[in-house]
């Protein structure tokens, strides 16, 4: 199914091709093979899980040198899926990708600090010495019942994520905005290339439609919203918590191909997939390869269907690095794995901090009431670069 004009480029559906034992199986992918990146090669033998019972951990790489990260519904780590539980909680990641230890910070089990709201994130951010985090609620002021779709909050911290305060305002699912996640740089968000200009980056998740809950009446659970479309957003660090009107939105493109800005009412998608975007998405740039990596789900959720994307710039042209199937999922080959896995992995980021050359390690995290991949994962792997 081709898409028309997206991002500068002509986005023609490519077709991948599984052989399986019983027939070939044809998935679409929304965007044309990488130029670049061939494909992805995990090392399984790097896996390592901790904080059993917490999923999410997207982490950003502070100016302090150490990794930070909240997750949602457990201890965090040393703790469990009942011990130390929290519905959201931050943590420090100290060290290096072979050799870390977590720290929780604000909540979970034996935390310097208690946490003081609800909510899920999957979207941090350090910029200089602040932190700073999108927050989506559990049960929205007013509701007995879960419903992350609703709003989106900006919490900030201080003091290197011991205590959170949020601004006092929002975005919210009216404006056809959910579940965002920042753009992630490298340390204290330094290296942004002078091409992408003085911004702090956001993509936000397009809902199936403004008026869906997650629980409730019409409640729909966390799904692959379809059609799937991301937008974009972009501030100056100094307006970050300023106010709402301060961000300008992706507007398409102008006469020279050139993105344009504009008010969220006027806002056009920076991403598309027919076959949706996941419930959360992760998004860094990678400064060796000099492009944009962008993660999400499609198809079904908490099923390890991910997609792994690739653009020189925020917002496109995009290609295809990696895009999983219900036939070949993320995670179903993984040789020198000690760990028990169901295949339910619904999020995947890559950590600015441990990108070495064209390897890397990734966390990624995955449904299981408090069993396998509901933890803080990672692994190593490398970047398979095509040959010139």
């Amino acid at each position: 199914m081709p898409f028309p004009k997206i991002c500068g480029t002509l986005s023609c559906a490519s077709v991948i091709f599984l052989l399986t034992s019983n027939s070939w199986i044809i998935g679409e992918q929304p965007y044309p093979a990488s130029p670049l990146v061939e494909g992805i090669r995990f090392d399984w033998t790097t896996h390592r899980r901790a904080a059993q019972g917490s999923d999410n951990f997207q982490l950003t790489w502070s100016d302090d040198d150490h990794l930070y990260g909240a997750w949602g519904d457990g201890g965090g780590f040393g703790g469990s899926n009942s011990k130390g539980r929290v519905g959201l909680g931050v943590a420090r990641v100290e060290g290096s990708a072979k050799d870390h230890r977590g720290v929780n910070l604000w909540g979970g089990a034996a935390s310097k600090r208690d946490a003081t709201f609800d909510g899920k994130s999957w979207g941090m951010i350090g910029i200089a010495n602040k932190l700073h985090m999108w927050v989506v609620p559990d049960k929205p002021p007013g509701k007995t019942y879960r419903n992350h779709y609703e709003m989106i909050e900006l919490a900030s911290s201080g003091d290197y994520g011991l205590s959170w305060n949020k601004a006092p305002w929002r975005f919210s699912a009216s404006d056809d905005l959910t579940i965002p996640t920042f753009l992630n740089f490298g340390r204290g968000n330094e290296g942004v290339p002078d091409a992408f200009g003085d911004y702090v980056y956001t993509y936000f998740i397009r809902p199936r439609n403004a008026q869906m809950e997650q629980e409730g009446g019409n409640g729909v659970g966390l799904i692959v919203h379809q059609p799937g479309a991301l937008y974009l957003a972009r501030v100056t660090p100094d307006q970050l918590r300023s106010g709402r009107d301060c961000f300008e939105f992706f507007a398409g493109f102008d006469q020279d191909d050139q993105p344009r800005w504009d008010s969220i009412d006027r806002k056009r998608p920076v991403f598309r997939d027919a076959e949706g975007v996941g419930w959360c998405v992760s998004a860094c740039y990678h400064p060796g390869l000099h492009r944009v990596l962008l993660c999400t789900e499609h198809g079904e959720s908490k099923a390890g269907m991910l997609g792994i994307f690739d653009a020189p710039t925020p917002w496109g042209p995009w290609t295809t690095v990696e895009y999983y199937t219900q036939s070949m999922p993320f995670g179903a080959q993984r040789e020198g794995s000690r760990w028990p896995w169901k295949n339910k992995v619904f999020f995947m980021a890559f950590v600015t901090k441990w990108f070495d050359g064209h390897e890397f390690t990734a966390t990624f995290t995955g449904a299981g009431l408090g069993k396998d991949n509901d933890s803080f994962n990672t692994v190593s792997g490398r970047f398979l670069l095509r040959k010139e």
